[in-house]
């Protein structure tokens, strides 16, 4: 299991972000959101090669999260935006590409076979552009209900980014949706939840987070981001992280080497 943040910690581009991070995590979950933005966060050529100068010199890897605009239910254009960031990134070999399947218009619940035909052809244009199914993530979000991601899931060959703050935030049963996707799972985003989600993991119970980090630590080899943007939560985060690991040490002897590991 590797521990990562996003590369909005600080209030600055991606470069400087992943600079400034580079040796205080394992990953970095780059954040390509809205294109159309006047702030572009976009990287340039240059971006690319000094991103992967980084990952080289720090042991560090990266995972991409796609635009929040895409919409991949509802148009080609969405696919062209999002092959365009794979391409793009290509050379930084991401752990995994995160993406939202959702529509402006369609209720996958009123139109459920414009919505599957939809959203299937996305997504086999980007496995195909990725050249590896795997490394395209479906991320749960707060506007679906947890079955949406389940659907997905059986209609293509893709993996899963469960969000554990959005299942929280929702007042869902994390620890049972956890269990249920981390096999498919190569990414699980991790945030506390206060009026808002995104938070430090200060304000969740140790009651709450202890079950969700024995199980990853028990059961997932893959990417755990502190997906938080400020350098007090990320802080905070990695701090309750570890002591949450600890309590699990103290209880269970055999936690302490693959701590070790981890570290």
């Amino acid at each position: 299991m590797r521990l990562g943040t996003t590369s909005y910690i600080y209030r600055a581009g991606v470069i400087t972000n992943v600079r400034l991070l580079a040796g205080h995590t394992q990953d970095i979950e780059l954040l390509v959101f809205e294109l159309e933005e006047s702030w572009n966060s976009f990287p340039s050529e240059e971006d690319v090669d000094e991103l992967g100068q980084l990952a080289s010199d720090f042991d560090l890897t990266y995972t991409v999260h796609l635009p929040l605009d895409l919409f991949l239910a509802d148009n080609d254009a969405a696919v062209d935006k999002a092959i365009t960031i794979i391409e793009a990134t290509r050379r930084l070999k991401p752990h995994a590409y995160i993406v939202h399947v959702d529509s402006r218009y369609i209720d996958p619940d009123r139109d459920s076979k414009t919505w599957e035909r939809n959203t299937l052809s996305s997504l086999e244009a980007l496995m195909e552009v990725a050249r590896d199914p795997a490394r395209i993530c479906v991320e749960n979000h707060d506007k679906q209900f947890p079955s949406t991601l389940d659907h997905i899931l059986d209609m293509a060959p893709v993996s899963c980014c469960p969000d554990v703050g959005h299942l929280w935030r929702n007042g869902h049963n994390a620890l049972k949706y956890l269990e249920q996707w981390l096999p498919r799972a190569r990414v699980v985003h991790l945030h506390g939840v206060r009026e808002t989600d995104h938070q430090s993991l200060a304000f969740v119970p140790s009651s709450q987070l202890d079950p969700i980090v024995e199980t990853l630590n028990r059961h997932f080899r893959g990417v755990v981001t502190l997906e938080v943007f400020n350098k007090a939560d990320f802080l905070d985060s990695v701090e309750i992280f570890w002591n949450s690991l600890a309590r699990l040490m103290r209880r269970t002897p055999a936690v302490d080497s693959q701590l070790n590991e981890m570290q």
